[in-house]
């Protein structure tokens, strides 16, 4: 009977998302199939209050599938130059830490809410590392860490295709999809299922040693080195990467929180400025990244933007930008965040001796 009903509320959810990425579709906004069913999973699961559910498995799918398709973006050359941008990626990245310092300090001020709160709430770091780390750091509070993340989460992902496709990028959009499609036969689909099956053992590895995301860096890492080391990976066809965007899109949809905080109209303006700053801050560290290197602009700014990899990834491929350069300083910044920041905060912040709190995060 629960299996039952857990059937009733996917069905939902998905026609739900399908509905979301086909009105995005018709308005051509960008990342129509991601951002459209987010949107209209988020806003139904507001307005409804109905319960809906999305499998972990699902997300994972999706994830492994983008995460294949930005490894194929790599090659021998590509390795070179990102080895060439170490001291670009360890520069912009500590600048844009740094920035989202001062914007927490503005916010402290402003809001007179407790340093440690408003320095992980603007942390340019995935949303569940955040609330995770949170827990563990003393005079943090989870549900406003929570709040501040989603909030700039929901600015980012929005605002960042928005400029890059209208504003920055010159190429044709969604070019890829259709190349890889007409390239794709029959052979091309056994061949494409048998790397699928290798990717997902190496993604699987990634798993089990709790590598940082593993189901998008596991298949992005594994499909770049098959790659470079000469083998004829197949493109991925456009119906997959349009389920895969679902998958994705959904399960950030649902992972919104539309009600965890009593007093969010007070921190919802203040919030959304500092995201719009740190925004326009990477904008501006993408000009001097672009004007130094011999980098399109639209590549410059999803490198620095401070969104997540599947979310940049997907932009990235959808201007025809530097696939394989947006990976390495958005995992690069994955990784100075997962290992380096926490470091900093429970030095500076101190560390909780007794876990009292606790917080769900769909």
């Amino acid at each position: 009977m629960v299996k039952q009903i857990n059937l009733y509320f996917i069905i939902e959810t998905v026609i739900v998302g399908v509905f979301g990425g086909t009105l995005f579709l018709l308005f051509n906004l960008p990342l129509a199939w991601m951002l459209g069913p987010l949107s209209a999973v988020m806003l139904w699961k507001l307005i409804t209050k109905r319960k809906l559910h999305w499998p972990i498995g699902f997300r994972n799918g999706g994830q492994m599938i983008l995460g294949f398709s930005m490894g194929l973006s790599f090659t021998t050359e590509s390795a070179r130059q990102i080895l060439e941008q170490f001291p670009s990626m360890m520069i912009t990245t500590i600048l844009m830490v740094g920035f989202g310092l001062i914007m927490a300090k503005f916010i402290s001020k402003v809001t007179k809410m407790k340093g440690a709160s408003a320095v992980m709430g603007t942390t340019p770091g995935g949303l569940s590392q955040m609330v995770i780390l949170s827990e563990e750091i003393t005079d943090a509070e989870p549900t406003i860490v929570t709040f501040m993340q989603t909030v700039r989460m929901l600015t980012v992902i929005f605002l960042v295709p928005f400029l890059t496709i209208h504003a920055l990028s010159t190429s044709h959009t969604d070019s890829f999809v259709e190349d890889s499609v007409s390239q794709m036969n029959t052979s091309g689909y056994i061949q494409l299922l048998i790397f699928l099956v290798i990717v997902f053992f190496f993604t699987k590895l990634a798993v089990r040693f709790k590598c940082p995301t593993p189901w998008i860096i596991g298949p992005l890492i594994s499909t770049a080195l098959l790659t470079v080391f000469g083998f004829n990976v197949p493109p991925v066809p456009d119906f997959l990467t349009i389920l895969a965007q679902l998958c994705l899109g959904i399960y950030l949809g649902l992972g919104m929180k539309t009600n965890m905080l009593g007093n969010w109209r007070s921190l919802l303006p203040v919030t959304v400025l500092s995201s719009l700053l740190i925004v326009g801050f990477a904008l501006l560290l993408a000009y001097g990244l672009h004007s130094l290197y011999s980098i399109s602009m639209s590549t410059a700014f999803l490198c620095i933007a401070p969104g997540g990899l599947p979310e940049m990834g997907v932009t990235a491929h959808t201007v025809n930008a530097d696939v394989s350069m947006v990976a390495a300083f958005q995992l690069f910044r994955v990784f100075f965040i997962l290992f380096i920041i926490p470091l900093f905060l429970r030095k500076f912040f101190g560390r909780n001796t007794i876990e009292k709190k606790s917080v769900t995060v769909s």
